[in-house]
């Protein structure tokens, strides 16, 4: 049996405990303890982008941010679909993760992250929503396992009305808002809806060909309906 290498850890914000680990040359991310990704089941985080990005995919200068940056699928998904003068912003509350993804010895991210569309932000995509209405023809939420199923108790205000508002107001006129979870969820599809989006769901497995299904939530804007004010800290 092939050994699991401990690579690194760091702390959280909220002092959740992240550790970086690889297997059988596949590498995992657990958060206190609990597994929150591995490398070899990206399928989902990369159709959220799919998803997102494909109306835009021809939309000059296109703006698009990516809440949580993982092991950098869904941005590298983005990117393949994203026209030359796209901006990508990504942002991620753990620097440690972002030194992780550019480690030179590690098959991570670091060539998506040095993408000229690409900007990283190290701080709580909630802040970086807030303070950007109506900029992103895209947002991109992959911040936890979803609203109810959570590892990290803090990521709970983005899936509630004031959570919710803030992203809404942060899109562009015509923009896409997309949440990765890890089941369905009605009760939060209600929410999106109660705030005046129309909602997709869709069922993804984690391997195009196997594993476990996971839900992304895919709302825009019901026509003419008025975006909300932008929301401030509670």
């Amino acid at each position: 049996m092939k050994p699991t290498e401990r690579l690194a850890e760091a702390t959280a914000p909220d002092g959740s405990v992240l550790s970086l680990l690889r297997h059988d040359g596949a590498y995992l991310m657990r958060v206190n303890g609990i597994e929150l990704m591995s490398t070899r089941r990206v399928n989902s985080e990369s159709r959220l982008a799919d998803f997102a990005c494909a109306p835009i995919a021809d939309r000059p200068s296109a703006r698009t941010i990516i809440g949580g940056l993982g092991f950098g699928f869904t941005l590298k998904a983005a990117l393949k679909v994203l026209a030359p003068d796209a901006e990508v912003t990504v942002v991620e509350i753990v620097q440690a993760v972002i030194d992780w993804n550019l480690h030179p010895d590690w098959a991570l991210a670091r060539e998506a992250l040095e993408d000229g569309r690409v900007r990283v932000v190290c701080d709580d995509i909630g802040n970086v929503l807030r303070q950007n209405p109506a900029a992103y023809d895209a947002i991109m939420l992959d911040v936890d396992n979803g609203a109810d199923s959570l590892t990290t108790k803090g990521n709970k205000r983005l899936y509630g009305d004031h959570g919710v508002r803030a992203a809404i107001a942060a899109l562009a006129h015509g923009g896409r808002l997309a949440y990765w979870s890890s089941q369905p969820d009605e009760k939060f599809k209600r929410t999106l809806e109660r705030n005046g989006m129309a909602v997709e769901t869709h069922s993804v497995r984690s391997h195009p060909t196997a594993g476990g299904y996971y839900t992304l939530f895919i709302a825009r804007r019901i026509k003419d309906s008025k975006a909300p004010e932008p929301a401030t800290t509670p």
